[in-house]
């Protein structure tokens, strides 16, 4: 799905974007290309976690003997992570990535790297249900590594050993609450819509604002993150039908609209 820039459905709407400042700026821009005005409130921050990244490390090593059958990794930020801790070598032909999503295999491409897997729905149940079992449970070639964040839903793991698989979790990195100018929470409150693309954005935006002080019209990425923003106390105007920046920004539109007059 893609989002037309030339025309201007959001014409004078305001929406806040809330993800980390180094990854706002394509969801700024499509915004900004439909007419928007758009408020970045960085509520969350990506860093290395509590170990500086040596378990990761460790992890790309034995990747790269051929250690894993597949790489799993479940978000954009995964990808980068992993890419840099292999720091240009390449993986075995015997050892795969899967992506949990359309965008986390564009984060793989970019890098000049295919998933063999990529499920129908952005969502690790979806990647769960996908992945192939294990042909020989137990057996040298059944090990999985889980490159992930340090807070994640427990389902890729208990899915893909139900399925045969030995999984290797490696934290390859952390979420913590960004620098936020106080101008763009006063900016946030006064707008039409806030478009959130993760339960941590959720999370922290709320601890923010409080529910009360968020725009009317919410519009989630997809149906982890709708539930995360339930489970905060909010009222779902939208979710994106398919799970990506370009659906996302389709939600946004669609519900919103240019303003009136």
């Amino acid at each position: 799905m893609s989002v037309g820039g030339g025309s201007r459905r959001l014409a004078g709407r305001t929406v806040v974007v809330t993800r980390a400042r180094a990854q706002a700026s394509e969801l700024v821009r499509r915004l900004a290309d439909l007419g928007a005005a758009v408020v970045e409130l960085p509520v969350i921050a990506i860093e290395d976690p509590a170990d500086g990244g040596a378990a990761l490390t460790d992890a790309a090593d034995l990747a790269v003997q051929g250690a894993y059958a597949w790489v799993v990794v479940t978000s954009a930020n995964a990808v980068a992570r992993m890419v840099d801790a292999l720091a240009g070598r390449a993986l075995p032909a015997g050892t795969a990535w899967a992506a949990v999503g359309t965008s986390t295999a564009k984060a793989l491409a970019v890098r000049g790297l295919e998933a063999g897997l990529v499920p129908p729905e952005a969502v690790s149940d979806s990647l769960v249900a996908a992945f192939p079992p294990a042909r020989d449970p137990g057996g040298p070639g059944a090990t999985v590594l889980f490159a992930r964040a340090e807070r994640v839903r427990n389902v890729v793991v208990p899915g893909l050993e139900a399925k045969g698989w030995r999984v290797d979790e490696v934290v390859a990195y952390r979420t913590v609450a960004g620098a936020v100018d106080p101008d763009a929470v006063a900016a946030a409150r006064a707008a039409d819509a806030v478009a959130f693309t993760s339960s941590s954005t959720v999370e922290r935006t709320v601890d923010l604002l409080g529910v009360g002080g968020l725009p009317p019209v919410v519009v989630s990425i997809g149906p982890v993150t709708s539930a995360a923003a339930r489970a905060a106390g909010l009222d779902v105007t939208a979710e994106a039908v398919v799970h990506t920046l370009d659906g996302l920004v389709e939600a946004v539109a669609g519900t919103l609209g240019p303003a009136p007059g």
